[in-house]
């Protein structure tokens, strides 16, 4: 299943350049407001050790990485939901992802110019927050003019939908976003037609100045995004943007002492993939042998034969059974053969939720 993050910010808080540094692709970073004009997309592996343990003790062919799909989106501004820098276009490539990481300049530099003058990231997310409930409110009431007369005729669904839409119309009425009310599955469900901008999961970037990974305490810039991640029950971690694509430069020996000289024991990037995934609720399964070892992307909860649905649709439909044993067996005896003496393996039918970490080979007929 694929996974689509969209960056987004003001102009100039590091936005390309921490997507550079995530693709190590060369998009232009420069310091003046839409540099970025039509979105840019770098599809990143997710690194993952165990992958690479398995992949170790199978020798495949191949060994496949699961993969998220980041989208550099331009800087909005102030007017975006009216149109101001193209804003109808970039928040038209935020619907389309599945998930928001909003980048956050929290250090001070005069070289850098900042669109509102001033460093000030909670005004920063407000503005950006303002402009996605603006452009939500139309969209809602769009979608209410669509459902109305529906509801009127007597529309079971409408009417539920209608009432839903209204609920949510005041809610932004009063400027705050959708993911602040608590929907329910079955209200998320009701609105499968309106993507709303502000129902989206979002994580915060704190764009920290070179040297503020040992003083993120007293980084009071940091610190004000902490408490509005806290009220707007969203993610946040701190990157340098210009750190990281430093470290995407480099390889090897060369990379390892550069982080350790930052006394840190990864890039930060490796965090943000992993920060995404937790935001959309994703795990990871395993697929191993000679051809191929595979690390596969699931909603938490599913089942056997939807996580078999993920690799092909014949796969569910002629689902039998699930072979299943944990990473963490074989991690610890090494080998198939030992997993299957220590009794680790097991059958699992039609009702199994499978969990992070399950290695499975699936039997269907079709």
């Amino acid at each position: 299943m694929g996974l689509k993050a969209g960056i987004v910010g003001l102009p100039n808080v590091g936005k390309s350049t921490l997507f550079n540094a995530i693709t190590n692709a060369q998009v232009e970073a420069a310091n003046y407001p839409f540099a970025t004009i039509h979105p840019n997309t770098g599809v990143v592996k997710v690194e993952d050790e165990r992958l690479l343990d398995l992949s170790a003790l199978f020798q495949p062919k191949k060994t496949i990485f699961a993969t998220v799909d980041f989208v550099d989106i331009a800087g909005l501004v102030r007017g975006a939901s009216q149109g101001e820098g193209l804003g109808n276009q970039f928040l038209a490539a935020i619907r389309e992802a599945d998930a928001i990481v909003e980048v956050v300049r929290c250090f001070d530099n005069p070289d850098i110019i900042h669109v509102e003058n001033t460093v000030d990231p909670l005004r920063d997310i407000n503005i950006i927050d303002l402009e996605l409930i603006l452009s939500d409110l139309d969209t809602v009431q769009r979608r209410i003019d669509k459902v109305s007369s529906k509801a009127k005729g007597g529309d079971r669904v409408a009417i539920q939908e209608l009432a839903l839409l209204e609920k949510i119309k005041a809610w932004l009425v009063s400027e705050k976003p959708v993911r602040q009310m608590g929907l329910t599955q079955e209200e998320k469900n009701l609105l499968s037609a309106t993507s709303l901008l502000t129902l989206k999961p979002i994580l915060f970037v704190a764009n920290i100045q070179e040297d503020g990974y040992a003083s993120l305490d007293d980084n009071a810039y940091y610190q004000t995004v902490v408490e509005r991640a806290k009220r707007d029950q969203a993610s946040v971690i701190a990157i340098s943007c210009e750190i990281e694509s430093q470290i995407a430069q480099l390889n090897g020996e060369e990379k390892q002492e550069f982080l350790t000289s930052l006394g840190v024991s990864e890039p930060g990037l490796n965090k943000l993939v992993r920060a995404t995934y937790s935001l959309l609720n994703l795990s990871t399964y395993f697929t191993v042998g000679q051809d191929e070892c595979r690390a596969w992307t699931f909603t938490s909860g599913m089942t056997a034969p939807q996580c078999a649905g993920i690799i092909h649709s014949d796969f569910e439909k002629g689902f039998i059974k699930a072979e299943i044993y944990r990473y963490d067996d074989i991690k610890t005896l090494r080998s198939e053969q030992a997993v299957r003496e220590a009794g680790k393996l097991r059958m699992e039918g039609k009702d199994y939720v499978v969990k992070d970490g399950d290695i499975i080979f699936f039997r269907f007929n079709v």
